[in-house]
């Protein structure tokens, strides 16, 4: 495929150059189902599946026939742990557990981290030279404000501990590796925000 030209910024907001990507990574038609099942897969494996109900043997009481068999009026109990009595055991409750882990393959998971980078691509993806900054929050508002994305969630993709540091306490702001993308977090923030180099590492590993 042909090469696609991404602008490049530098931190004070001005366009410094253009940066040449693969159009085979940042420029296919987004394919909606995978990007939808590698979001489901995100959100399924994320659960943590402690939610747990009490079943008739673990729920206290039920030592003593509450009454009679016959002769009262009432219907036959055998058991105050019986799940039709208030209090007794629930019968197909969930049991603490569950498994509701789910996979993608490994074609498909790629097909989908590049429908999602293409998609950003077209205007919310923001390239940057570089990104410096010594670990202050206002180093890094005044980068966001530059850029025009004070107001925007975004996702920046760095490894730097510094600009972790600088951004952390943002409330709109998240943080991946390169090596630690996924679907969901592609598509969950407004912006994505990364430097030149870490785009071509990106581009190397979807290629």
């Amino acid at each position: 495929m042909a090469d696609l030209n991404l602008k490049v910024y530098s931190q004070d907001g001005t366009e410094v150059s253009s940066l040449s990507v693969s159009e085979n990574v940042f420029g296919i038609e987004p394919h909606q189902q995978v990007m939808f099942d590698a979001v489901l897969v995100s959100e399924a494996n994320s659960r943590q599946a402690t939610a747990k109900t009490k079943k008739r043997f673990e729920v206290s009481g039920g030592g003593k026939k509450p009454w009679r068999q016959k002769g009262t009026g009432r219907a036959r109990a055998g058991s105050t742990r019986s799940p039709i009595w208030v209090g007794g055991g629930t019968v197909f409750g969930p049991t603490g557990i569950q498994n509701f882990k789910i996979k993608q393959n490994k074609k498909q998971h790629k097909l989908a981290l590049k429908s999602a980078f293409s998609l950003k691509a077209k205007e919310d993806l923001v390239v940057l030279d570089s990104l410096k900054v010594s670990g202050k929050t206002k180093e890094m508002v005044a980068v966001l404000k530059a850029l025009k994305l004070e107001n925007a969630k975004t996702l920046i993709i760095t490894s730097d501990p510094l600009v972790y540091q600088a951004a952390g306490n943002l409330s709109n702001v998240g943080f991946r590796t390169v090596g630690n993308i996924s679907v969901y977090d592609l598509l969950n923030f407004a912006k994505v925000l990364v430097v030149a180099d870490d785009v071509k590492k990106i581009e190397e590993v979807l290629k």
